[in-house]
């Protein structure tokens, strides 16, 4: 965990650099800025995220890295799992940001405001479907303890031990949880009974394969 922790934190080093100074770090600038130990060690979680497509290099060139995919107009975002009951949400705290990060998806820069601290949890089952988030999508969210009335959030639902999805909406001295599917029922807790861990500000979907006859 140590050695992936150290290889997230230079990246988003250098997505956050780009962002902001429109060229590259050099090997020397992320070696300081993080207090890594030496530049081999740099040198060693740059080819492995060349190799897992993360960024590219242009050899001999001191500033020669780019981030992959859609280029400067993509984030990569931590998936930190799916969003199905009886299981928590690990959301990352400042401390823990880097920590908890197993898998990342590339999110384009424009779905993001600026600075936002978001993380993806990919749907399980059809709750929301009549909202356009099916069974299988991700959903990325803004990490964040509150929402307005109506947003679709990723709740914890303390007394029962569960995870959900569903629109939020605030009612005299109770929240009503709104799946987007008729056949199934809105669930109603206690103020004190429920963590808002995220509102969602995308979804991601993958194309079905259309058969070839089709």
């Amino acid at each position: 965990m140590k050695v992936y922790t150290t290889r997230w934190r230079i990246f988003e080093f250098i997505r956050k650099f780009v962002e902001e100074k429109d060229y590259a770090p050099t090997q020397g600038e992320i070696q300081k800025a993080l207090g890594i130990s030496s530049g081999s060690v740099v040198d060693y979680h740059l080819k492995a995220l060349e190799g897992e497509g993360l960024i590219t290099r242009e050899p001999e060139v001191s500033r020669g890295i780019h981030i992959s995919g859609i280029g400067r107009k993509a984030r990569a975002v931590p998936l930190l799992g799916p969003i199905a009951a009886g299981q928590p949400i690990p959301v990352p705290t400042e401390e823990t940001w880097y920590t908890v990060v197993h898998e990342t998806v590339e999110v384009p820069a424009e779905m993001l405001p600026r600075q936002v601290k978001a993380f993806a949890l990919r749907v399980e089952g059809k709750s929301m479907i009549d909202a356009f988030v099916d069974d299988g999508d991700i959903v990325v969210l803004e990490a964040t303890p509150a929402a307005e009335n109506g947003q679709m959030v990723a709740a914890w639902l303390t007394d029962r031990q569960e995870a959900t999805l569903k629109k939020i909406y605030y009612e005299p001295k109770r929240i009503r949880l709104q799946p987007a599917n008729e056949s199934m029922e809105p669930i109603y807790v206690d103020p004190d009974k429920i963590e808002v861990q995220g509102r969602v500000i995308a979804v991601l979907r993958k194309l079905k394969e259309t058969p070839d006859n089709v």
